[in-house]
């Protein structure tokens, strides 16, 4: 399996090629400037791999939730080099992908990330046999105290820090507060739905927001 993963949606832009099992990847976080910094990664990891992207058998993205411009800019860059290619695309949770870094045997993984606008976006995900994570629960996005972390045995992403309050009184549970998603997670978690036929035309990527208000309303 030869895949090429893209992930823009929070501040760590990141790229990553899968061959096999070897991974070549790109990354750095910045506040902005994504759209400027993923195709000279995505550059660099082929001309490492020693790959064209017409010899790669899909390309993945992180599709949300996160930053909307940020996710926007993975949809954009995956749909434009996916056509140019003519290759399958497959879009990746962003929460599963920070799930996926912490899928130990029997890990029960509540994921929240900071959605601004105090609340968060967040989702429970276990971790199956073969090492990769499935989703427990519909992703959603909510305020802090709304969340219902059920029998979680790990806590992951910036949600915790942000808003501490999501962790109190569970000093038992692993806090994972700096978490964020990686392409390489993208990667794996793609190339398991690429082998099960779940393989999209570049005109069906799409983003997933799961809220549309992007700004706070000023109270006149």
């Amino acid at each position: 399996m030869k895949l090429l993963a893209i992930d823009t949606a929070t501040e760590r832009c990141s790229v990553a090629l899968l061959i096999d099992d070897r991974i070549v990847e790109r990354a750095t976080e910045t506040p902005r400037g994504h759209a400027d910094l993923v195709l000279p990664m995505v550059e660099a990891v082929l001309a490492e791999g020693g790959l064209k992207l017409q010899q790669l058998d899909g390309l993945a993205y992180g599709r949300g939730p996160g930053a909307f411009t940020g996710v926007r800019i993975a949809v954009g860059v995956a749909q434009g080099l996916a056509y140019g290619a003519h290759l399958a695309t497959v879009g990746i949770s962003n929460l599963a992908a920070v799930a996926q870094q912490f899928a130990s045997a029997g890990a029960r993984i509540l994921v929240c990330m900071d959605a601004r606008m105090n609340e968060v976006y967040w989702g429970r995900f276990g971790a199956t046999p073969d090492g990769l994570v499935q989703a427990t629960s519909v992703e959603r996005v909510d305020r802090p105290e709304a969340v219902e972390p059920g029998d979680a045995t790990v806590f992951a992403g910036t949600g915790f820090t942000a808003y501490r309050q999501l962790a109190v009184g569970r000093a038992a549970v692993a806090v994972h507060g700096t978490a964020l998603p990686h392409a390489r997670d993208i990667a794996r978690l793609a190339a398991a739905e690429l082998r099960a036929g779940r393989g999209q035309p570049p005109e069906r990527a799409q983003p997933v927001y799961l809220r549309d208000q992007v700004a706070t309303v000023k109270a006149p």
